[in-house]
């Protein structure tokens, strides 16, 4: 069932997403060589807990941490630890959210450690921008499919690979609400956008194939092929003036 928010619901709703994007970026600026994953994950805990808010990943259908940190080939769900130490030239996805007033934030991006390849490099401006592309047209009257064709067709034209076991989703009261929002897709299919609609957008993008592995930890998420994942994203609100981006400060 779709949830739609009133606006007083958007405004509480806000604030978590407002929380959720400095979780992020304190994250993000904490990234350098050196550094454990361990490290950011409680940097990351403790300016949530500071807001007032509560970090919403932590213990969420049994995950150990306030962020998912994915480094290189790891897509997604990566878990923090006191061993993983960035080096130069890593890619690090960062996933976290917050909740506060009984409303969740969702967000994640991936930030360069120290000097990176242009590969890499490119490969994460591509899947950030397909976001923003994606955004571009989540307007009332759309549909979910307009979305996912969107960042499937930024992205393969560029000649990189979409995710397709893991989607974007709504988000509301729960972190994970419906509808479900791919990244690959029809224009013209699926739920019709309407006004008071809460949506995660989160492209997760591959340098080589598509092709998945999870590993034995139950969480960590790896391309096949060992090669360079990017993952962004934003909760945004479906309003009757256009797309608005709830995650920013």
């Amino acid at each position: 069932m779709i949830v739609l928010k009133t606006a007083r619901e958007l405004a509480l709703m806000r604030e978590a997403c407002r929380i959720s994007a400095g979780a992020l970026r304190v994250a993000g600026e904490a990234v350098r060589p050196g550094i454990s994953t361990w490290e950011i994950d409680k940097i990351a805990y403790e300016y949530i807990k500071k807001q007032g808010a509560e970090p919403n990943f932590l213990n969420l259908y049994g995950f150990p941490a306030t962020a998912c940190i994915s480094i290189n080939d790891e897509v997604i769900h990566g878990i923090p630890s006191k061993k993983r130490i960035l080096r130069e030239g890593d890619i690090v996805s960062i996933d976290l959210g917050a909740k506060i007033n009984g409303f969740n934030g969702d967000n994640a991006a991936t930030f360069a450690c120290g000097k990176i390849s242009d590969e890499a490099q490119r490969l994460i401006d591509a899947t950030k921008e397909s976001l923003y592309e994606a955004i571009k047209v989540a307007v009332v009257g759309n549909k979910i499919g307009d979305i996912a064709s969107t960042v499937q067709n930024y992205c393969e034209t560029r000649g990189y690979s979409v995710v397709r076991e893991y989607t974007g989703h709504g988000v509301g009261k729960e972190l994970h609400e419906d509808p479900s929002v791919p990244n690959y897709g029809k224009a013209g299919r699926g739920v019709r956008l309407v006004a008071g609609m809460t949506l995660a957008i989160e492209p997760m993008i591959n340098l080589g194939t598509a092709a998945i592995k999870v590993l034995p930890d139950g969480w960590t998420v790896k391309t096949r092929d060992s090669k360079l994942s990017a993952h962004f994203e934003h909760t945004i609100a479906i309003t009757p003036g256009g797309p608005v981006i709830l995650t920013q400060e």
